[in-house]
């Protein structure tokens, strides 16, 4: 049995721990493995080749993915994937880990819909917003960056007077910011799913900075779109000098943590298990209280992931 690997949309810290594995395991089995390079786009486009021990050698340290990614707005047209699957077929590749978020799955719904193909989807991205698992690999060496660069942030917000806001990435997820804020001590925290009470932060901060707060941290995410605003409010109505520092990209790369790497490795041999032992496959691998399960990628494409009220309640304590 033949089975490729490929990572789809943005790079998540884990991914190389997890095309390690892959090949590791398939090998283990006694079965050839396969890269598709350069995410969709490559799938397109034939850029396959089979894997061995020997290319996954010393790369388990790395962030980002040595077999490279992509988006694909070719991927939405039907005679490309038409091509994709006959490119598979010609490999008699029989089924793929998929290494993505939401966008890769919902293209692999489509795929599968149309095509006689077998898959399992690994989520695999910083925002942690895949429906139905509470981990998604990479989240925690993502959560690790921004924590570190908080840290230094607040050394020099401490030195002077001033605000700092710090947006953090997540899309229309605000996991990222809920998480950082609490465990920096941030003073702020903004995102997409809890509606920001400007008066009673307002009132509660005034209060701090009479009795000899001198600086403010506010973490905002990037989904919020209200960087700006929040900067120009401090500023007004607190009358402190304020920086904004947008993290970027910085969260997407770096080592991933032992974390990142063991959830990598448990996801992977899950994956390849289930694609080994059956023939109809198109779910998505999926991790909630220390456990492994399945769900049909149906029901992860057509429902929302939901932060937890736990975490909601905890940067409501800020207040």
């Amino acid at each position: 049995m033949s089975l490729a690997i490929i990572c789809s949309g943005g790079d998540a810290p884990g991914m190389n721990p997890a095309i390690k594995k892959f090949v590791d395991y398939v090998y283990d089995k006694g079965e050839k493995s396969y890269f598709i390079y350069d995410g969709l786009e490559g799938l397109i486009d034939n850029n396959i080749k089979e894997a061995s021990y020997k290319d996954v050698a010393g790369i388990v340290h790395l962030g980002g993915t040595i077999i490279r990614s992509s988006r694909s707005k070719r991927f939405y047209e039907h005679k490309y994937r038409k091509q994709a699957y006959e490119n598979l077929k010609a490999l008699d590749i029989d089924g793929i880990v998929v290494l993505g978020g939401d966008g890769s799955f919902r293209a692999m719904e489509v795929f599968s819909s149309e095509f006689s193909i077998n898959f399992v989807g690994i989520p695999s991205t910083i925002d942690n917003d895949i429906y139905g698992s509470e981990y998604c690999l990479g989240v925690d060496t993502s959560l690790n960056v921004i924590r570190d660069a908080i840290d230094k942030i607040r050394d020099t917000a401490s030195s002077f007077n001033r605000a700092f806001i710090v947006e953090v990435m997540g899309r229309e997820c605000g996991y990222l910011a809920a998480v950082s804020a609490v465990v920096s001590g941030a003073e702020i925290c903004v995102i997409p799913e809890v509606e920001f009470d400007k008066e009673n932060v307002q009132k509660r901060l005034k209060a701090e900075i009479d009795n000899g707060r001198r600086y403010v941290l506010a973490i905002v995410a990037e989904g919020t779109n209200k960087s700006s605003e929040i900067h120009d409010w401090i500023e007004k109505e607190l009358g402190l000098e304020t920086r904004v520092s947008i993290l970027g990209h910085i969260q997407r790369g770096g080592n991933p943590t032992v974390y990142d790497r063991l959830m990598a490795f448990d996801f992977t041999i899950a994956a390849v298990d289930y694609l080994l032992a059956h023939k109809d496959s198109n779910k998505v691998v999926i991790y909630n209280k220390g456990e492994l399960s399945f769900i049909e990628i149906e029901e992860v494409c057509s429902k929302k992931y939901v932060l937890s009220q736990k975490l909601i309640d905890s940067i409501k304590y800020l207040d």
